[in-house]
């Protein structure tokens, strides 16, 4: 299918809209808002939506894609690193101790999950799992009746398909309980927006509930198959065209009870099997050197709040991990196994000011260990005012300071220390993280203000760097010194909803080594970045989302694209109203295509334009 597809819609378009002309508008529902969606778009342009679908426009997070989001995508999160931020599904985070490049590998359909919320500070020091910087924390939803059904394709060879239904009943004679049960299938591929840049994806997902007047338990079973190609993928500037074919496997249960007043516990347990397999040149593959790696990671997590009285409470969180490698590269470490655990205790004490203002403090500490490493033992705590008015509006003003570490994964461990694109070093020990940061929200009904002020010391942080050969890259521990900004305000009106953000990050590193000249990752952020999304809902029928994305980023000699990149994503939905639950939506993403390397020397993404058919009951 190529380009002109928009022409073949646009007539379409024309039919309905004297039909939309016709209806009344209605206020659209508050999506854009703090605590609530960050971005316009919801479905993705180039395959199948994922958990990480649309982040590049989450203000607080900073998305660095290879390919696309779906097929290879970095999140970090306030100037950190991919290895810096978790994934935190219930009450545990899912690893992957090969590389922080897998994290990102949920295979989950996004009707399964609530979030995600973006965690950093205290509560990160908090819930995250060896990750120190932040953590995308998601949870379970309530499985609805109902389904939808998607058929639709692009230029570049695209075309997608996704079927997903649920269905509840209620549990046998009790008039308090409910189960129900969830499944899909999403698939996708296309010859990709340059060349060499093909996919081939596709998910199974399925879950069965109980549902209690007080409790939600899941059991949920996931596969997710994903076969990318891309030039110089990972092994820029040597002309490769590298491929990626990557298996994940995921069971999981969760649990989560609530009691007394504000009281809840939850508890999730998985296994999680993930597998790749990495080619260098597609055309002339090596057959001593596939480069195949299987990890196998199983976890058990806990956390609630025990409200003690309505002055003092318990904050809590434990994980207990274990994990194994089998890998015909990754051979040159001391071990290929490790388990981990952390504790996390945060004594809460709430004092009553009046009737609307009340101050809470929180101290308290963590303390990760594995069997392969040094323990540490980090501090918790934060500071909050919040009012209340009788409306339901919101003010809140907060100071924290928090400690956070982690190990590496064996990518960097494990790896040839010898070798020439991917040098690793068996001697890296614990990153640590010291964060001190002052912010604050003001919530109304139909607008609101959120920022933060954050001074960040990253110790012993792992990085890839390089020194006068570019073309040489060696994992590497730096300390790192960061001052960030973060401005987030979001307006409803009557039939347009707004968000709109800026951040500002800068950098003082010491590699301790003077030939040292760059790096790959730690370096690779945006000084200024502004994001502004707005789903605008003229007519009832008529759904128009636009998401934008402005940066400027910190100069890299690896980078052979300019430093300042603008990216559009743009939709546009009609809702036929002689047929319940159909839609008709068009798309492009990347709108001006900007050739902006997202990964230093790595091509970026081009244009995609889509199209399809949406039909939901």
């Amino acid at each position: 299918m190529q380009k002109n597809i928009i022409t073949h819609i646009l007539p379409i378009l024309g039919l309905l809209l004297p039909l939309a002309l016709k209806a009344e508008s209605n206020p659209s529902l508050p999506t854009l808002y703090v605590d609530a969606q960050q971005t316009a778009n919801v479905l993705p342009v180039s395959t199948y939506e994922t958990p990480v679908s649309n982040l590049e426009f989450e203000p607080r997070v900073d998305l660095q894609s290879r390919n696309m989001a779906e097929a290879q995508g970095d999140v970090s999160i306030r100037g950190g690193i991919f290895e810096n931020t978790g994934f935190r599904i219930g009450a545990a985070t899912l690893i992957d101790p090969q590389t922080g490049h897998y994290f990102a590998e949920l295979p989950i359909a996004p009707e399964m999950l609530d979030g995600p919320d973006v965690l950093t500070g205290a509560d990160n020091a908090l819930y995250g799992f060896n990750s120190t910087i932040g953590t995308l924390s998601y949870g379970w939803s309530q499985i609805q009746d109902g389904g939808s059904i998607t058929i639709g394709g692009g230029d570049h060879n695209l075309n997608f398909q996704r079927i997903h239904s649920g269905l509840t009943g209620q549990l046998g004679d009790s008039q308090n309980w409910s189960w129900g049960a969830e499944a899909e299938y999403s698939g996708s591929e296309s010859d990709g927006t340059v060349k060499h840049g093909d996919h081939d994806f596709y998910r199974y997902t399925g879950r069965i509930q109980l549902l209690g007047p007080n409790s939600q338990t899941d059991f949920f079973a996931g596969y997710q198959s994903k076969f990318f190609g891309w030039p110089e993928l990972y092994a820029a500037p040597f002309g490769s065209n590298e491929t990626e074919n990557l298996k994940t496997r995921l069971l999981l249960v969760n649990h989560k009870h609530s009691y007394a007043d504000r009281s809840y516990l939850e508890a999730t347990a998985y296994y999680r099997r993930h597998s790749d397999h990495y080619i260098y040149d597609r055309f002339n593959p090596n057959p001593t050197k596939p480069f195949l790696h299987e990890t196998d990671v199983s976890s058990l997590g806990l956390s609630g709040l025990h409200a003690i009285n309505d002055v003092w409470a318990l904050n809590y969180a434990a994980q207990f991990t274990a994990d194994e490698i089998e890998s015909n590269s990754l051979t040159y470490g001391d071990f290929n196994s490790r388990n981990y655990t952390k504790l996390s205790l945060l004594p809460e004490y709430r004092i009553q000011l009046n009737k609307k203002e009340t101050l809470t403090f929180r101290a308290g500490a963590s303390f990760d260990d594995t069997n392969r490493d040094e323990s540490e033992a980090s501090a918790i705590g934060d500071i909050s005012w919040q009012q209340t008015h009788a409306n339901g509006d919101t003010d809140r003003i907060y100071l924290a300071y928090s400690e956070a570490s982690q190990v590496i994964g064996y990518t960097a461990l494990n790896s040839d220390p010898s070798g020439y694109l991917f040098g690793g070093d068996s001697t890296l020990g614990r990153e640590t993280s010291k964060n001190l940061e002052v912010g604050g929200q003001l919530k109304r009904q139909d607008w609101s203000l959120e920022g933060a002020i954050f001074y960040r010391w990253d110790d012993d942080l792992v990085d890839w760097v390089y020194g006068t050969n570019i073309d040489n890259r060696a994992a590497n521990a730096v300390d790192i010194n960061t001052f960030g900004v973060e401005l987030i305000a979001t307006k409803r009106w009557e039939t347009l909803e707004a968000i709109a953000s800026y951040s500002f990050l800068d950098k003082d590193e010491d590699y301790g080594d003077d030939s040292i000249e760059g790096s790959f990752y730690a370096l690779n952020y945006a000084n200024h970045r502004i994001t502004l999304g707005a789903i605008w809902t003229p007519i009832d029928i008529l759904k128009v989302r636009i998401d934008n994305e402005w940066r400027s980023q910190e100069g890299n000699p690896a980078r052979t694209s300019d430093d300042e990149a603008f990216f559009t994503h743009v939709s546009i939905s009609i809702y036929p109203p002689q047929i319940d639950g159909l839609e008709l939506f068009i798309a492009v993403d990347n709108a001006w295509d900007d050739d902006f390397e997202d990964v230093p020397g790595t091509p970026g993404r081009g244009d995609q334009y889509s199209a399809g058919v949406t039909l939901s009951w």
